[in-house]
């Protein structure tokens, strides 16, 4: 992979690869070595008693992976599940995780100086859930860190219903 501005410098910088994918309005970007891949939104079992935005599990190829809806978890108000709903499958804590978002944008690469700390939003969002903001050509990436996110303490329930 040749830099276009042939900078030596440049090319030897420590790069992330991230999938980005859109929730509302906003784009968020996770660590592409936590996915396992991509695919369209099943019927789920609905587990009793989980918060919304545990939809339930799914059986994928014999691993029970329960099914978060980030889009319930980030409080935002259209949530539709039709032909274009996406689930990421995620490895993470050496769990498998399925997690529904409104589309998967794509792949990019980021330097580590590209990405700046998360504001202070105030208590409307939990920054703790943030790696930190990126800005890729006009766009603002919002970049998860979905181990924190996913070892919280309201998804203690995805451990339980794992075991």
């Amino acid at each position: 992979m040749h830099d276009h501005n042939n900078d030596s410098k440049r090319s030897s910088e420590p790069t992330q690869e991230f999938l980005t994918f859109t929730l509302g309005l906003e784009e968020y970007a996770i660590d592409i070595l936590r996915v396992q891949e991509i695919r369209g939104y099943d019927q789920v079992t609905a587990i009793a008693n989980s918060p919304p935005f545990i939809k339930g599990v799914i059986n994928l190829r014999g691993a029970i992976v329960p099914i978060i809806d980030l889009r319930i978890k980030f409080n935002l108000s259209t949530v539709t599940y039709d032909q274009f709903t996406v689930v990421i499958i995620l490895n993470v804590l050496k769990r498998i995780i399925g997690v529904v978002v409104d589309s998967v944008s794509d792949v990019i690469a980021l330097a580590d100086e590209a990405i700046r700390p998360p504001p202070e939003f105030g208590s409307t969002f939990n920054t703790e859930y943030l790696k930190g903001l990126a800005t890729v050509e006009e766009r603002m990436l919002i970049l998860v860190d979905i181990e924190k996110l996913m070892s919280s303490g309201e998804m203690a329930l995805i451990n339980e219903a794992a075991d």
